[in-house]
């Protein structure tokens, strides 16, 4: 700044570089607090978890707050006595599957949506996996549509190939969309996740009077936007019982907060729905994992996947496997690290839905 000081005796060019200088103080100054704060991680751990580990049973019951608290930071829709009402449309159907397109009722005239495939010839009530698609995709590609870059391998397909009946349920898939549903959702004090979740488990209502399907063989496999749902949907939903969840775990507190040029970090994104009130209070992604704890998880990434920086993800998935560990339960928790991008792989997570949905 000039000797003179008098701001009433400086040009407006002046003025405006002050303004502009002390604006690009506070707001590095507030990011620089902000970001701290969220890094500040253990503190906030300390205060909000308080697990006992000295048996599963005490494990349960010491997590049950922060259960709760995750519900409330999602917004978890609840029902209004809407009737499911479901309706089937015939899709696809060969030799080995018939597919429809399922459609129940959710809360008022909202309703939801997803692809159900059964595998032919199963005389018996087969287990279920929930195939959630990312963003930008849609139930059509979990069965090999619409997916040129072949991401996701028809994984939907390949699952029902091996007897497992599956459900893919439809997200809204595009940012833009998801953010304008976002804010209407957080003016009655929820989240478009907490509306997706609670169709997920509308959807599961739905299953349970399908005598073709044993619901109490359901797992949960997703990418992506998918996974997120896999992770955010098993800690509310006890029907779920194991879990895969493909290129999204991570290192949650630098995904958020920490631009890097071997990562995406949302911070810098357009991806306003995923801001989850609450989230990094208490809720990385080896907490909330806890909360699907003992439940068994395998985590499905690739090194080259841009999401992530892998010897990051690997810190997170190490404190996840310490809460399995305490208990005993070390076998239930997996990671199938390999060497691709953001896609589907099922080299492992074949053989892992199979150990625990078809036990021997």
């Amino acid at each position: 700044m000039p000797e003179n000081r008098d701001p009433y005796q400086q040009s407006g060019e002046v003025i405006s570089r002050w303004v502009k200088d002390r604006q690009h103080l506070l707001r590095n100054e507030a990011e620089d607090f902000l970001r701290n704060e969220v890094l500040a991680y253990a503190s906030r751990q300390e205060k909000y978890w308080h697990r006992d580990y000295t048996s599963v049973e005490s494990f349960a019951r010491s997590v049950e707050p922060n259960r709760q608290r995750w519900r409330e930071a999602v917004g978890l829709f609840e029902g209004d006595g809407t009737a499911l009402n479901a309706t089937l449309e015939l899709w696809y159907e060969d030799e080995k599957c018939t597919a429809w397109w399922v459609g129940i009722g959710l809360l008022g005239g909202l309703k939801g949506r997803g692809i159900l495939a059964l595998p032919k010839r199963c005389r018996e009530p087969v287990p279920l996996v929930i195939a959630q698609h990312g963003i930008g995709s849609s139930p059509e590609r979990v069965f090999g549509l619409d997916d040129p870059s072949d991401i996701y391998k028809g994984y939907g397909r390949r699952l029902v190939e091996d007897g497992f009946a599956v459900m893919a349920p439809m997200n809204v898939t595009d940012a833009p969309p998801r953010a304008r549903l976002e804010r209407l959702c957080k003016l009655l004090g929820r989240t478009l996740w907490g509306l997706e979740i609670y169709r997920t488990k509308r959807l599961l209502d739905y299953l349970e009077t399908r005598t073709e399907i044993d619901v109490g063989r359901t797992a949960m496999y997703g990418i992506s936007l998918g996974g997120a749902y896999t992770m955010f949907t098993t800690p509310l939903e006890e029907r779920i019982k194991a879990v895969v969840v493909c290129a999204w775990f991570n290192h949650r507190r630098h995904k958020m907060a920490v631009d890097d040029p071997r990562y995406s970090c949302f911070l810098s994104g357009d991806e306003e729905h995923i801001w989850i009130p609450g989230w990094l209070r208490e809720f990385t992604d080896s907490d909330l994992a806890s909360l699907i704890c003992p439940r068994p998880m395998l985590v499905e990434q690739g090194k080259a996947d841009g999401i992530a920086w892998w010897p990051l993800m690997l810190q997170e998935y190490e404190e996840t496997c310490a809460h399995y560990g305490k208990l005993g339960l070390e076998e239930r928790i997996e990671i199938d690290l390999h060497e691709g991008g953001h896609e589907i792989r099922m080299e492992k997570s074949l053989a892992f839905l199979n150990k625990w949905l078809r036990p021997s």
